[in-house]
This record gives C-alpha cells, structure tokens and sequence, in this order.
C-alpha cells in the first residue's frame, strides 16, 4: 500500500465496551476492511488500539466504533490521526503476523 493513501490512528473507546465482545468485533470489522492493527482492554475499563490503512477504511472504521457492537454502549471515541507516520509506528501498528491482512487482539501491557 502506497504510504500517500496510508493512514494510522490510535483509538480510545469508553462506555460499556468490555464485557460485549467489543475488540472481536473491531477485530473483524477492520480485517473486512482489509486494515491492519490491534485493540485491548485497558484497565479504565475502554478499549484502546492501533489501526493503519487507506484512508477511506479508516473512515470507515472510525464509523464503526461510534456505533460498536449490538450490546456495546458508547459514549465516547477519542480518535487521533498520526501526520505522517514513521516506519517504525507503521511496522508496530502493522504487528508480527505474515501476510496483509492482521489485526490482533493484545492484552494489555501496562
């Protein structure tokens, strides 16, 4: 993917977002979209992640996680945009899987 259509975003998620399968479904959202990243729980009880793609799946993406899963209830999302990421941030949000199309989920690592 050509680093002029890339973008990478971090993620913080509040509300009642731990306990509905929340990062199974931003899991399997951002892999349809073909996006590449992780999400875990964080103690204050949010999910927080990483997530780097085309522009357009971000937006699409950053959609979806105002609205969640069915049981999930948000009450807000606190998206950032990194201008104009290093190699390194995009090989760390990109993870160690093999091929394209990865996204983990992590447990936290305080």
């Amino acid at each position: 993917m050509p680093h002029d259509t890339m973008e990478l975003i971090t993620f913080k998620v509040t509300g009642v977002v731990q306990g509905v399968s929340f990062r199974y479904y931003t899991q399997r959202e951002a892999l349809s979209l073909g996006l590449r990243g992780w999400c875990h729980n964080h103690p204050d009880e949010s999910v927080e992640g990483v997530a780097v793609g085309d522009k357009d799946e971000i937006a699409q993406f950053t959609k979806y996680l105002h609205r969640g899963p069915k049981y999930a209830q948000v009450a807000h999302v606190d998206v950032v945009k990194v201008a104009q990421p290093s190699e390194a941030q995009i090989a760390e949000a990109m993870g160690e899987g093999s091929g394209d199309r990865q996204f983990e989920i992590r447990r936290w690592r305080g």
